[in-house]
């Protein structure tokens, strides 16, 4: 049961990646189409007729999601360890699921009639906020040189495809499975990008204590297709997040998952 509700947890993150890079592409191939981040899908899935059905099975799946992060927190199925490699990858799961927590509860929220909270300047919200604080500028870029770090950490795992170990392939036939890893690949690098750019621009929000500076994924898209070359940069990043949909998809059915502690209660 609990093996279920986690990969329909992957399932439901990567549909909504891959809408939002779907969105992405309309926006950067047609006049049409507006590229936003998971609050702003939410609110476009919850427009739609039977959105409201559809976030209730959202909802559910991003819990199923958050409980997988919190136990390779707390349990560490994978054998992360103590060390401080291994307590700094357990304080980004729990991170990880309090994020997306917070993301079902928008989505429960959009079902009640409620506006789901979050917005396009969340981050200049947060930002804002920490940057109030005492050392607030301080927390803010040590924020943001974590993000860079962990955007590179992604592109050294699809050039490694350290991912790879994590998915049983074995019943598909090599080719199939060689297509499956460049996709994913592809993916893991675009996620990287898009966790460098947030780090960068906050850093440049704590330099110069500016929370305006701080962009979310939102943000990050209209500052990519401002660029020159803006709609071809905006093409590419929105295919990369379609991938990245891929990718939890693939690990919604092909991800290994040690779950035997959580059996056993």
């Amino acid at each position: 049961m609990v093996e279920k509700f986690v990969r329909l947890g992957y399932l439901t993150k990567g549909i909504i990646y891959g809408l939002i890079g779907l969105l992405a592409a309309i926006a950067a191939f047609t006049t049409e189409g507006k590229a936003t981040g998971s609050s702003g899908m939410l609110k476009t899935i919850a427009a739609q007729p039977f959105g409201k059905i559809l976030l209730v099975g959202i909802c559910i799946g991003l819990l199923g999601y958050a409980l997988w992060r919190f136990i390779e927190t707390f349990l560490d199925p994978e054998n992360k360890g103590s060390d401080a490699k291994g307590i700094g990858n357990r304080i980004g799961y729990l991170s990880s699921g309090l994020a997306y927590c917070s993301l079902a509860f928008q989505a429960g929220w959009l079902v009640l009639g409620r506006g789901g909270g979050g917005s396009g300047d969340s981050a200049e919200d947060w930002t804002a906020y920490v940057l109030e604080k005492p050392f607030g500028r301080w927390l803010v870029g040590l924020g943001g040189a974590i993000a860079i770090g962990v955007g590179l950490y992604m592109f050294y795992q699809a050039y490694k495809t350290k991912f790879r170990k994590r998915l049983n392939l074995s019943e598909l036939h090599p080719n199939q499975a060689k297509w499956i890893v460049q996709v994913c690949r592809f993916g893991v690098a675009a996620r990287g990008f898009v966790f460098s750019t947030i780090g960068f621009f906050l850093l440049e929000a704590a330099y110069q204590y500016d929370p305006e500076k701080a962009r979310s994924l939102d943000g990050i898209l209209h500052t990519v297709a401002r660029q020159p070359f803006g709609k071809f940069l905006l093409a590419l990043v929105a295919l990369g997040l379609v991938a990245y949909g891929i990718y939890m998809i693939v690990q919604a059915r092909y991800r290994r998952l040690h779950l035997e502690q959580v059996e056993s209660f």
